[in-house]
């Protein structure tokens, strides 16, 4: 289900967003958050290594973008950032042969197992390391030469301070009338609302257990980073999920964002 509004809480469910407030992440531990992030991601790929994150299938289902250009046997260039494992790269370089990828991560493990996976072709892809807040995507990638950016879960990984110059790095490579498809965790997710005292480190900003970090966006947030940016905004909606825990015999209600935002002639 979509929506343009985001859910609504029960009175267990605002206590548990006030009780977060209580203990506030210190000052000195959120700078180290911030000079450790690529180590500590780096860390999850060791631990979790391609196992953690399922292929994902249903972006064709989600985008109609993305099931249009599989169906036009266009040459096209597609940035992914964030790209992890490549489980978005590779089901889409199947299903899509006339397609060429870039496809960049803050971690070079992750990145490492990119180019170790058997389906890795460097005549169809460039996987690379990138620090999308410090290096310029324009050093690998043509200026103005891409088609169209996946970001998904990505920008919720960034430091609120720095999303908006993540954006302008990725208009830097877009072509004009190409396409950006975003989707991130929402306002009052669960996975938001279940983060105890001592892990948000400000509005809609958290740390996990395992010191990576997680921002819940809603649709005015992202529509408003990405008209800083220069984007135009074709669609911004929330998508509501529930997910069954059959473990704990829960079902829980999961809110994401989802968008599409395209360069245009006007720019910035």
């Amino acid at each position: 289900m979509s929506s343009a509004h985001d859910r609504c809480l029960s009175a267990e469910e605002l206590e548990s967003l006030r009780l977060q407030d209580e203990r506030i992440v210190p000052k000195f531990k959120q700078e180290r958050l911030e000079a450790e992030a690529k180590k500590n991601w780096d860390l999850f790929y060791k631990r979790n290594t391609t196992k953690f994150f399922r292929d994902r299938h249903w972006t064709t289902r989600e985008f109609e973008d993305l099931s249009d250009m599989k169906l036009s046997g266009k040459q096209l260039t597609i940035l992914e950032v964030g790209c992890g494992v490549g489980n978005f790269m590779f089901p889409l370089l199947e299903e899509a042969p006339d397609v060429f990828f870039y496809a960049c991560d803050f971690s070079s493990r992750a990145i490492q197992f990119v180019q170790e996976n058997p389906h890795y072709n460097p005549e169809r892809c460039l996987a690379f390391c990138c620090d999308l807040t410090k290096d310029e995507l324009k050093n690998t990638i043509v200026s103005e030469s891409v088609d169209l950016v996946s970001v998904i879960f990505v920008l919720s990984a960034i430091h609120p301070d720095k999303m908006l110059s993540v954006l302008q790095n990725i208009y830097s490579v877009l072509r004009k009338g190409g396409s950006v498809l975003f989707r991130d965790y929402g306002l009052n997710d669960h996975a938001m609302i279940r983060f105890s005292a001592g892990s948000k480190l400000m509005d809609r900003f958290y740390v996990r257990q395992d010191n990576t970090r997680a921002y819940y966006f809603s649709i005015e947030k992202v529509a408003e980073l990405f008209a800083a940016a220069g984007f135009l905004a074709a669609k911004t909606q929330y998508i509501f999920r529930e997910t069954i825990n059959r473990k704990e015999g829960l079902t829980v209600p999961r809110v994401f964002v989802q968008g599409k935002f395209v360069k245009t002639d006007i720019g910035l």
